[in-house]
């Protein structure tokens, strides 16, 4: 079986977590986790970055930092993972969800506006498959009506926006590091911002509601509990395996990008034929090679297509169904104006098999079977 995906190992990530034990130094804020922390701030162009236990943890920071509370409104697309929803229903807000635009699978920026109430207090882009959303037009309307930028750039690690990081153009940016993502520490995440006048709150909030980064700084001689928090650092050996893992960055980034472009050039054929259709990148967009997914004609085509790879023994999946068609989707929010892609586009929707290593010979096989497929 040709799997899915998995995770990322380069080979230095055992030395790294043996120096962490060595160092004693297991819980958070330790060597590795600073190291990582550096790495991005210099890579990405971004005044802090905060490792966290999760993306799901750096959206709640988020919520709780952009001061979301009981019957505020966040804007959203419905088609996302349930921790972009979350985060802000913990905080008592209700969502609203918007249609997203078929070509990138993003929130489309031009419904936006009309979605919003007195009540809005954050839009929350979500850049699908590492393609950033039009940041320009949704940094404007947020600038215009005083609103909060969060964006969910969970598969948004080293791709760009007009050369921009995705994840430090909004407010905030959360990324994962979930073993599904290009760079892995397991179970991880980040969250990222430019104002510098987040960096205490966000300290507390990430350190139980203490100031204790102030302690272990110098500037205080004890510290206490001060507000809300909990608690959202990694253990330094999660970080040490993705310390590995962004020093080979490049190398690993560049071998997903490879298998992309091969299937980009090897299922061109089938998109002129209109069997299926491939991503599409705006301009303004870089992509990370995040995903690849090919969109059949309908759901029932696309169980069989699933079904046929199986047999064949490649693994190959759909992604989300819409938050807003889930129990607690219609519990916590509601969709604004009319679904005429969410659910449509996501119901044809399937994602091959790519991951740091696929062979050149699994991946011709994959794309052999998928022309087997549709000549049948």
């Amino acid at each position: 079986m040709i799997d899915f995906n998995i995770a990322p190992y380069v080979g230095t990530e055992d030395k790294y977590i043996k120096q962490a034990i060595e160092k004693r130094k297991l819980c958070g804020d330790g060597t590795f986790t600073k190291k990582c922390s550096e790495w991005m701030k210099e890579q990405f162009r971004v005044n802090q970055v905060f490792l966290t236990t999760s993306c799901t943890h750096a959206l709640e920071m988020a919520a709780i930092l952009a001061d979301i509370k009981e019957g505020d409104e966040v804007i959203m697309p419905s088609y996302t993972f349930v921790s972009t929803a979350d985060a802000f229903v913990q905080r008592g807000a209700r969502i609203v969800f918007v249609d997203i635009r078929p070509d990138t699978m993003n929130i489309n920026e031009q419904l936006i506006e009309d979605a919003i109430t007195e009540k809005t207090k954050a839009i929350v882009p979500v850049h699908y498959a590492g393609v950033a959303c039009d940041m320009d037009k949704i940094c404007a309307l947020a600038k215009e009506y005083n609103l909060k930028v969060v964006e969910d750039a969970a598969q948004g690690f080293d791709a760009y926006y007009k050369g921009k990081s995705l994840g430090t153009i909004g407010d905030f940016g959360c990324l994962s590091f979930h073993e599904t993502k290009n760079l892995t520490m397991g179970e991880g995440g980040a969250i990222m911002f430019q104002d510098p006048a987040y960096q205490e709150k966000a300290e507390i909030i990430r350190e139980k509601g203490t100031n204790r980064s102030k302690f272990f700084r110098g500037q205080i001689d004890k510290y206490t509990w001060v507000d809300y928090g909990s608690s959202y650092l990694p253990s330094d050996l999660n970080a040490a395996y993705l310390w590995g893992q962004l020093e080979a960055c490049s190398t690993i980034q560049s071998s997903r990008m490879d298998t992309w472009n091969y299937y980009q050039e090897q299922f061109a054929e089938l998109a002129r034929s209109g069997a299926v259709e491939l991503p599409f990148i705006p301009d303004y967009a870089r992509h990370n090679a995040h995903m690849f997914y090919l969109k059949l004609k309908d759901l029932e085509t696309r169980s069989r297509f699933i079904s046929y790879l199986s047999e064949k023994g490649v693994m190959a999946v759909f992604h989300y169904v819409p938050l807003h068609l889930a129990p607690a989707g219609k519990m916590f929010g509601r969709f604004h104006g009319k679904d005429i892609y969410t659910t449509r586009e996501s119901e044809r929707l399937v994602r091959l098999p790519l991951y740091y290593g696929l062979s050149e010979e699994d991946r011709a096989y994959i794309v052999k079977c998928i022309y087997e497929f549709f000549e049948k």
